[in-house]
Formats: structure tokens, C-alpha cells, sequence
């Protein structure tokens, strides 16, 4: 099979929006290619990246890379990326250069191209994450391995949102929790729940092939008897009452399901949020004030920010 490599170059803030704008466009995988990876200290005991080679990566800026079949459909799915990307305007985020550009590959390097930038990562105390095709053993007793196919769908777990949620996970969870994972993509967060002693999980997405790569990856995983994963608009229509609600998805979003997760946790429930940049860090911690919640910790990694907050009881 013929592949095209369509490459866009962009900044930090856009890299989730517009990886999520690839995967609903039906791309095999994406790549990103930040030059900030370069300079992160990395402990070669835990298997992560490394060897990473400056002439892979752009000066400045993020180049965001997805792979697409050629079909006779490839220059309407194109021009739709195209249009879905300066829609992101319309929520200030910052597209940079935006340069598109469309190169054919074939499927051999394709494979190559997308799955050298993934190894074993160590993302929290407990947590590590490793692709399907890399052999991994655990180097603790207590460590929980979560095995993810990034060409599944959007999430490789190695974002610094995803890694915060987990790390925000880990604080919290608890034995017979119930908890939401809102946009629940890859079902990464939802499966990190599950092994760290979650009683339920129930993982949400609107994206209908979101929800199919996660019922993957939960059965990959072997905790499809704590994670339910289905197609649900955010909070819609949920009247259970959980213990924490876990969103890594963009700070616009988060602010209009504020006042739901407030009336869906229980007295003292824990609301973990992420996929927040910098310049909109304000904005979502006085949208969580105003709504009744309690700012128990920030954590911030890179330019991202994730916030756990109690609710008042």
C-alpha cells in the first residue's frame, strides 16, 4: 500500500488539537518531532528514547507528521485537515509557521518512520508505558506496565498532559474509586486507572473510532472487566455520581463541562485536569474557583499545566 506523509509545522500549544484533527481524519499513525526532546535528561534504565539525532528536528517549532493511505478520497481528506487546522483560530491557539506539506511513502517506511520514535517510557513512580512491539521487563514489584499501540489512534502516553493526568492519578486513586475519563482517546488514562486499583472506569469519547482503538487497547491490557469504554458528548447524560473525573483535552473544552463534573462527583470528589497550556492557565483555575472547586496542587511540565481540585463539599 502507497502512504502519504503529510507534515505540517507548527508550535507546542497546537501539537494535541491537530494530532486529534489526524486521527479523526482516519491517519496511521502520527509523529511529532519537537526539538525540546533533544535537551530532556533521560534515564537509560528505563529504556526511553535516546540517541536523538538534530537533523531529525526542526530549529524551532514542532513539526507534526500523520500518515494517510492514498485512495482517489486523499485531496478532500487533505483540504478538511486543512480547513479543521485554521478553525483552531477561532480558539487562539497558536499555529506558527502552519506549513503544509504532502510527501508519498511506502508502507515500509512508513512503518520505520513512526514507530523509531517510540521505546519504554517510565512516566510516574508506578507507571510505564511501552508499545506492543518492544519486549519490556518490569524492574520493580510494584511497577504497572501499559502496553499501547500509538498507531491505533492519538495518545502515545509520552505528551506532557497525559503524563501529568497519570501522575495526578497515581496521587489520588484509590481501591473502589469509580472514575470518568472525559476524551478518553487511546483509553490510556482510563487503563492507568484500572492499575492502580480503580474499582470502575467508565471511558467517554465522541469519536466513534477513539472508542474502538480504546476498546483495544483496555482487552490489550487485560482490564476490560474495570474499564467500560463507550461513545458519549462529555458529561451528557450522566447522572452517576463518581469519585474522580479525569479531562486531558483542550482548556476551551474543559471550562464548558466545569459546572457538570461539579455536580457529578461526590462530596470531596477529585476533578483532574490537563491539556492545558500556559496562557491559558488563568482562565480554566478561575472557571474551577467559580464553579466551587479547591486548588489542592498544579503540576506543570514543559509549557503544559494540570490541576487536581476537590470539590467543596
Amino acid at each position: 500500500m502507497k502512504w502519504s506523509e503529510l507534515s505540517i509545522h507548527t508550535t507546542q500549544e497546537a501539537v494535541e488539537p491537530i494530532s486529534n484533527i489526524f486521527h479523526e481524519a482516519g491517519a496511521s499513525g502520527v509523529v511529532i518531532e519537537d526539538p525540546f526532546d533533544l535537551f530532556k535528561e533521560r534515564e537509560s534504565k528505563y529504556g526511553e528514547i535516546y540517541q536523538l539525532s538534530p537533523d531529525d528536528y526542526p530549529k524551532e517549532g514542532v513539526i507534526v507528521k500523520a500518515y494517510l493511505p492514498v485512495t482517489s478520497c486523499l485531496g478532500e481528506t487533505v483540504d478538511a485537515i486543512k480547513e479543521a487546522i485554521n478553525g483552531l483560530l477561532i480558539y487562539d491557539i497558536d499555529l506558527g509557521h502552519n506549513d503544509i506539506s504532502l510527501t508519498e511513502v511506502n508502507e515500509e517506511e512508513w512503518a520505520t518512520a513512526w514507530k523509531k520514535y517510540y521505546k519504554p517510557v517510565k512516566v510516574s513512580q508506578k507507571i510505564t508505558i511501552t508499545p506492543t512491539w518492544e519486549e519490556y521487563e518490569p524492574i520493580s514489584t510494584d511497577e504497572c506496565i501499559i502496553e499501547l499501540d500509538p498507531g491505533m489512534a492519538f495518545g502515545t502516553g509520552t505528551h506532557p498532559t497525559t503524563i501529568l493526568c497519570i501522575q495526578a492519578l497515581e496521587k489520588k486513586v484509590n481501591e473502589d474509586d469509580f472514575i470518568i475519563d472525559v476524551g478518553t482517546g487511546t483509553g490510556i488514562l482510563s487503563i492507568a486507572a484500572a492499575k492502580l486499583g480503580a474499582k470502575r472506569v467508565e471511558a467517554l469519547d465522541l469519536d466513534e473510532v477513539a472508542v474502538q482503538s480504546a476498546k483495544i487497547n483496555v482487552k490489550l491490557n487485560k482490564v476490560h472487566d474495570v474499564v467500560q469504554v463507550r461513545q458519549n458528548n462529555l458529561l451528557e447524560n450522566i447522572t452517576e455520581q463518581a469519585d474522580i473525573i479525569v479531562a486531558n483535552i483542550l482548556a476551551e473544552v474543559i471550562v464548558r463541562f466545569i459546572e457538570d463534573a461539579h455536580t457529578i462527583l461526590k462530596p470531596n470528589g477529585t476533578f483532574i485536569t490537563s491539556g492545558i497550556i500556559q496562557g491559558k492557565k488563568q482562565e480554566v483555575k478561575e472557571a474551577l474557583q467559580e464553579h466551587g472547586f479547591q486548588i489542592e496542587e498544579t503540576l506543570q511540565m514543559d509549557d503544559w499545566v494540570a490541576f487536581i481540585a476537590k470539590k467543596n463539599s
